[in-house]
């Protein structure tokens, strides 16, 4: 197991035992030899270069524990989903899994479950119930956390998804349109929204 390269980076919360202390001693040795050089020395350690490029995917956010948003990851995001040792991901996108994705998952031991729902523009918009209804059987068994959700851009497909949850988990109307806009962004679909309005209604 990798060791986790957090733990190598001091904190910049972390300070000294008598830190008052030290300011005193730094201010001294300033007065006292004006030739000391005081500009800041950054150590590089000799493995800086093996530590890995930790990338997470578009739009990527915690939902609940144990549970995950996000984009379509691609390879420069797998070291970064390798940190959160997933159990399973939920795809949302109808075409075919990336074949560079698919060894990922099999060489990480994660299930992929995946539901075709296209992407409709507004107002031509189409969130199937049943496709929905079952993505969420899926999110809400714990045996299958830790577990990322997630279509192309992780905004509209996603947030409806998550708002079902959202739902499930006793918000109000108006948080849960909140936390849709907040990663649709500008994008935000009218459409969607009132769909995603009417598969909660119809779930709760």
């Amino acid at each position: 197991m990798k060791e986790d390269c957090r733990s190598t980076k001091p904190s910049l919360n972390q300070q000294p035992a008598d830190s008052n202390q030290m300011c005193r001693t730094l201010e001294a040795v300033a007065v006292v030899d004006r030739h000391v050089d005081m500009s800041l020395k950054v150590v590089v350690p000799d493995n800086f270069s093996d530590e890995p490029n930790l990338i997470p995917p578009l739009n990527f956010s915690m939902v609940d524990n144990g549970i995950f948003r996000s984009g379509f990851p691609d390879s420069a995001n797998f070291s970064f989903l390798q940190t959160l040792n997933l159990c399973s991901i939920i795809c949302l996108c109808p075409e075919p899994y990336p074949e560079a994705n698919t060894e990922f998952l099999k060489s990480n031991g994660i299930k992929l479950f995946q539901f075709g729902i296209e992407s409709y523009k507004e107002p031509f918009v189409n969130i199937p119930e049943d496709t929905v209804r079952e993505a969420l059987r899926i999110v809400l068994d714990v045996r299958n956390h830790p577990i990322l959700i997630h279509c192309n851009r992780g905004k509209h497909r996603t947030g409806c998804v998550v708002g079902c949850l959202r739902k499930l988990q006793r918000w109000c109307l108006s948080s849960v349109f909140d936390e849709y806009q907040r990663f649709a962004a500008a994008k935000a679909r009218v459409s969607d929204q009132s769909a995603e309005c009417l598969a909660l209604h119809r779930n709760n």
